[in-house]
């Protein structure tokens, strides 16, 4: 069985470990009403998107997400989190380094040794959820369910979906799918973004990712039978009549939008939170990968972890 596939299963209990975790280290993570910023690569940077949409939104303070290798170096915060599986990700340790002695900085790291734990000024470690595979799935959500628990999220009602997620039919045959395009509005856009990036790191596979709102202003073209538009979270009114018109097919399973998982489930439960969601949107870019021919752990022109000359 590739990594990959025990790596999701095993999501609900490292969600419920990091809520556990996150107390202890609090004093390591932003306060309310500090200037946050909150930076990654990849998969971490959609971590970090979903991040600062939910802290701001929590009333928290203003809090802005980007890209390691984009961070304005000029702009002042009060605290910047990096987050990074390995933490030897070039672009990471290199923005830490220089911010050493100007803001205060945190890494959430799943290596305890690694270079990145050196040059921040604190570190939030979770080896309980770094992984073997190339393709990040657990770390990636653990460390956003630490950062959530931080913010006083109920981890373990999400973990409770997450336990259904890893189990239900996933709601549609990937391999009748020739394209898909995830939505999401608020914090979801970065749950969006990274189901886009697991479908095409792990199977080479056509993949997008918009606002919602936005995807009516021209990305609906793609639309038509045998592609998938799949949303996180909150649609906006008549999305889905919108694509049905297109003759694509509609994932929404949080307002019972995807029949087929509706009724799979015992007593009808679909997962309220997107993360939970998520987890399906992982397991469907794995089976994509087997319905090709690839396998997922060994996927094309990647490493683990991105280390530049």
């Amino acid at each position: 069985m590739a990594y990959v596939h025990a790596e999701i299963a095993s999501q609900p209990d490292c969600w419920r470990e990091a809520a556990q975790l996150a107390p202890t280290v609090a004093d390591r993570l932003p306060r309310p009403g500090e200037r946050v910023a909150v930076v990654g690569c990849g998969t971490s940077w959609f971590m970090a998107t979903a991040y600062a949409g939910l802290r701001e939104h929590a009333g928290q303070g203003e809090t802005d997400a980007f890209q390691a290798s984009e961070f304005p170096t000029g702009r002042r915060y009060d605290r910047l989190i990096a987050i990074t599986r390995s933490g030897t990700t070039t672009e990471v340790l290199e923005l830490l380094n220089a911010l050493r002695g100007q803001v205060p900085t945190t890494v959430i790291v799943g290596d305890p040794t690694s270079p990145a734990v050196e040059l921040a000024d604190a570190a939030v470690t979770m080896p309980f959820a770094d992984e073997r595979s190339v393709v990040q799935t657990r770390f990636a959500t653990t460390a956003l369910a630490l950062l959530r628990a931080h913010l006083g999220d109920d981890i373990g009602r999400l973990a409770a979906d997450a336990e259904v997620a890893v189990r239900v039919p996933l709601p549609v045959d990937p391999a009748r799918i020739e394209q898909v395009t995830f939505l999401g509005r608020g914090w979801t856009v970065g749950l969006a973004h990274e189901a886009a990036l697991k479908c095409r790191e792990a199977a080479t596979f056509w993949a997008e990712a918009y606002p919602a709102m936005d995807y009516r202003h021209g990305p609906i073209s793609v639309g038509a039978p045998g592609r998938l538009v799949w949303a996180f979270g909150g649609i906006p009114d008549g999305l889905p009549e919108d694509v049905a018109a297109t003759g694509a097919t509609f994932v929404h399973s949080r307002t019972h939008g995807c029949r087929t998982v509706l009724t799979s489930w015992a007593a009808g439960r679909t997962p309220v939170d997107p993360m939970a969601d998520l987890i399906l949107a992982q397991r469907f870019a794995v089976a994509l990968a087997t319905s090709r021919g690839l396998d997922p752990d060994a996927p094309r022109h990647l490493t683990r972890s991105v280390v530049l000359a």
